[in-house]
This record gives structure tokens, C-alpha cells and sequence, in this order.
């Protein structure tokens, strides 16, 4: 990947049931860098093993010439500290946001506990990265940089995902701007509002539909003209959500030949 000046990987989530060396197989076979690895029940590194799961998989995908870039769990103190003693740098996690409360004071609650994680972060070396996601979350980019503005990005910092931002219809180039400062990674899917039911209806309900890099409403074109531009080199993590979950080996090829098209030398 030496034309290239981000790193692509890819979150595992849709293959639970791969062994890590069949993962590691399979993801080596689609040209990518590594992986984002999620730490949840039921995948081969669960939150309470991770501090013995974790070098087996950064062993195992070593082997194979790929790097965990990323885990997808909470900043527990097991994995921060498993995380520095493998070489992870960043920890994914976001924001819910309860249906008991709203954005501002979900915000406080979560500060009031990453302000606690921080001096831990510090000695470990690894980030934080809380994510923008549609729904009830830390939905838009401004929700984003209020959220980690007050840290040092080197502890806490932004997930950018244009995908959620697409769904939100907020302009790409504006949406950067806004957490560029705090930036740690940027997340690659995309989206669009579909239609539920029909005229009929009293009123429209809509959800997200995931689709191909292609066709949602965050213009990957216009993603990578812009963290070129500003000479973004970091982690680029593919998502591979497809609301068709049995076209997800096929898109997840196609959408990572499109991404090294976009990203690749001017």
C-alpha cells in the first residue's frame, strides 16, 4: 500500500463466525492493511478475554501482514491496557444517547467518565475515538466536536463517519472542517433514506438503507478530495454494512476497489 498515504482496514463485524486465521485469510485476500477488530460476546476476542485474546489475534494477523488498527468496544481499563501492551492505538466507541435524556446532559455523563479515563489513556498511549452515528447518538459533526473538543486528541478524539454525516445532509467539506482538529480516523460506508411504507400511510416513515460506496448520500468523491487535500494520513476503516447482508462479500470488494480509485496518487 506504499502509493497510498492512508491505510485501509476493515471492520470485521459481518464475519463472526470466521476463526481469526480464517479471518485473516479472507481479509489479506481483499488487499487491505488490516482490520478494525470488534471486542463484543460471541467473536473470537470477547470484552472479558480481551487482555488474552487480543496478542493471539495481533499475532495471527501479523503473521498474515496485517495490522489491528483499531478495536471496536468500550475504553474499559482491560482494553486500554491491552491495547498498548499489542501495539492498537485507537479504541472505537460513541455516544447513545438515552430516551430518558437528551444530547447536553448525555454529554456531561460521558465527560464526567472519559475525564477519569484520561491520565489512564495517557500512560497507555491510546486514543479514545467516539464516532458520529445517526438515530439517537452523537448524531452530527458540531455534536462531535462538542462532544471531544476539550481533550487532547492524543487521549480523546473524533471517529469521522461521512456516511452518518450523509444521512444528516451535512455538507462534506463543512462537516470535516468541524472535527478536523480532533480527527483520529475516518469511517467508510454509505446510506440513504428509504421509504417504509406507502401513500397510503397518515404519515412517512423512513429508515437508512446501506448501500454501495457508490450510491448513498455521502459523496465518497468528494470524502477523499477532501482529506487529500488536507493531506489526511491516517486510518481509513471500511464498515461493510449492507442492509442486503448477502451481497456483503461482493460490495465490501467493489466498494474497497472503488476507495483505492478515489484515494490512490493524483
Amino acid at each position: 500500500m506504499n502509493a497510498y498515504k492512508i491505510q485501509f482496514t476493515l471492520f470485521t463485524k459481518m464475519w463472526p463466525k470466521k476463526s481469526l486465521p480464517e479471518l485473516a485469510d479472507f481479509v489479506a485476500g481483499l488487499g487491505v492493511d488490516g482490520i478494525e477488530l470488534p471486542v463484543r460476546p460471541g467473536y473470537p476476542v470477547e470484552p472479558e478475554n480481551v487482555v488474552q485474546g487480543l496478542p493471539e489475534a495481533v499475532k495471527i494477523l501479523g503473521d498474515r501482514g496485517l495490522k489491528i488498527g483499531s478495536l471496536a468496544t468500550g475504553a474499559t481499563p482491560q482494553a486500554i491496557d491491552a491495547c498498548a501492551a499489542n501495539g492498537v492505538p485507537i479504541i472505537r466507541t460513541g455516544v447513545g444517547i438515552p430516551e430518558d435524556k437528551m444530547y447536553l446532559e448525555t454529554i456531561e455523563d460521558c465527560q464526567r467518565e472519559w475525564d477519569e479515563l484520561v491520565p489512564r489513556l495517557e500512560r497507555a498511549g491510546v486514543i479514545m475515538g467516539i464516532q458520529n452515528h445517526c438515530d439517537r447518538c452523537a448524531t452530527h459533526a458540531m455534536h462531535l466536536y462538542h462532544a471531544v473538543s476539550k481533550y487532547d486528541p492524543r487521549q480523546i478524539a473524533a471517529v469521522w463517519d461521512p456516511g452518518h454525516n450523509g444521512l444528516q445532509g451535512e455538507d462534506i467539506e463543512l462537516a470535516l472542517d468541524v472535527v478536523w482538529s480532533h480527527l483520529c480516523m475516518v469511517n467508510l460506508k454509505n446510506a440513504y433514506w428509504k421509504r417504509m411504507n406507502g401513500p397510503e400511510a397518515k404519515w412517512a416513515q423512513w429508515r437508512p438503507y446501506w448501500t454501495a460506496g457508490r450510491h448513498g448520500l455521502s459523496e465518497w468523491p468528494k470524502v477523499a478530495e477532501e482529506l487529500k487535500r488536507r493531506g489526511y494520513e491516517g486510518d481509513l476503516c471500511f464498515s461493510a454494512e449492507y442492509s442486503d447482508e448477502e451481497q456483503t462479500d461482493r460490495l465490501i470488494v467493489e466498494d474497497i476497489a472503488f476507495a483505492k480509485e478515489l484515494f490512490g496518487p493524483s
